[in-house]
């Protein structure tokens, strides 16, 4: 297996005659999203043996845009996935805010790679099918089915039970669920997952294109603390975004009682607010989130890891989730590849603890944008709307417009992703 880029290449090592004997580590993954895959991919390309639990009934394609941030982009180099990447760009070439007539208030910088439309700005189900089609052999799936149980009293190993039943044994378990990680949930107790509502909720869906839409992320507020979004996709439709401030308890709750609710809260919102509601009344993937940070003090114990947005998730506030989930994938195989053949429990949690180290400091400066920037995102009233637009038109040219474009570039950092020793017998 190749793995190299023009100034990148993975240290190969050939396993020891006595590491050839023994039976690779196994893993199990419960999610395949962007996280679970990323580590898939990294994991197997290691030598491990890898399971990949995954609650949907089949790979979920569709969702809304992500990106490619910061060091993310180096480790999408080292996966030789970045032409893949780009050539499944949404389209979308710069964003606007517009006021209700469609006229545009303010252009948010999108020079350079990390602008608010990112060089490579993709829809999460195809960036996470770029992952699953690219990955070594020998990862195996099981669609349909969630862990139910998980025995940890054994030292050498830990075993999980799903709901059909099966006993799946590995060396160690990482959960790469969503913000609502029902597997972490089980494992970790509250005191240990600090869930932070922002007070947002936000309402997500494709709509028909119509024949004003352009190429841009068009950005629209009204007052009451609504947002309008819509954004292109490859594919001739529009991703749509409805995103307020205030929490109706929406999630888990009925669609067509849902899309009510939102109903009377844009009733007056003006701009495509109506046309979003009538999209998302025949729209099949309408997705709505009540955003909340995830914080951990550590993000393993014993043989079980957390990572993605079960261990850390930043919310769309903070931007840069994908590439953290795409970075993590890739820590965690690093740190767990300077341990040779089966890891026993002190190497697992000094291995863990490198990952954790590591990781640390990306994910706490997202998560610790100012919340500030919620009031200033969502005005209630006229006259914060109004100050909002002039604010966002001086912050939007020069010569704050070079610090404006410092705020989206999130998931960097000056230091050296660590080494990873991948192994010679993957394919």
């Amino acid at each position: 297996m190749t793995l190299q880029s023009s100034d990148f290449a993975v240290k190969l090592y050939a396993p020891t005659p006595e590491e050839t004997a023994m039976t690779a580590p196994h893993a199990l993954i419960t999610g395949a999203s962007i996280a679970g895959l990323s580590t898939a991919w990294w994991l197997r390309t290691i030598g491990w043996d890898v399971t990949v639990i995954e609650r949907a009934p089949a790979f979920r394609d569709g969702g809304q845009n992500v990106d490619v941030r910061g060091v993310a982009r180096e480790v999408l180099e080292r996966m030789g996935l970045t032409d893949a990447i780009r050539a499944k760009n949404t389209t979308e070439t710069g964003t606007v805010i517009v006021d209700a007539d469609d006229k545009v208030i303010a252009e948010l910088p999108s020079d350079g790679p990390d602008g608010a439309t990112a060089e490579l700005e993709v829809l999460r189900g195809d960036f996470a099918r770029a992952v699953l089609e690219s990955l070594p052999k020998g990862v195996r799936f099981v669609y349909g089915a969630t862990v139910t149980e998980v025995d940890e009293s054994r030292a050498d190993r830990i075993v999980a039970v799903t709901t059909d039943g099966e006993r799946l044994e590995a060396d160690l378990l990482i959960v790469a669920e969503g913000v609502r990680s029902a597997t972490r949930d089980l494992l970790f107790a509250e005191s240990e997952v600090d869930a932070d509502p922002l007070g947002i909720t936000m309402a997500f869906g494709t709509i028909p294109r119509a024949d004003g839409d352009d190429d841009r992320w068009r950005w629209y507020n009204a007052v009451g603390g609504r947002q309008v979004h819509l954004r292109p996709d490859p594919y001739g439709t529009i991703r749509a975004i409805l995103s307020y401030a205030g929490e109706d308890d929406l999630v888990g709750r009925d669609r067509d009682e849902a899309l009510r609710v939102l109903r009377e809260r844009y009733a007056d919102a003006g701009w495509q607010a109506e046309r979003v509601l009538d999209g998302f009344d025949s729209s099949d993937d309408v997705y709505i989130d009540e955003l909340t940070q995830i914080r951990m003090p550590g993000w393993h114990r014993g043989r079980v890891c957390v990572i993605g947005d079960a261990a850390w998730c930043v919310t769309p506030m903070g931007g840069g989730g994908a590439s953290l989930a795409l970075i993590g994938g890739y820590v965690l195989a690093a740190s767990l590849s300077q341990v040779e053949g089966r890891p026993d429990r002190d190497r697992l949690d000094e291995a863990l603890a490198s990952f954790d180290a590591w990781m640390r400091p990306l994910v706490d400066e997202i998560q610790g944008f100012p919340r500030g920037m919620l009031k200033l995102a969502y005005p209630h009233s006229r006259l914060g709307l109004a100050a909002r637009g002039v604010l966002m038109k001086v912050m939007t040219a020069p010569p704050l417009s070079h610090f404006t474009a410092k705020l989206t570039q999130v998931a960097d950092t000056d230091r050296e992703l660590p080494a990873l020793r991948a192994s010679r017998d993957v394919a």
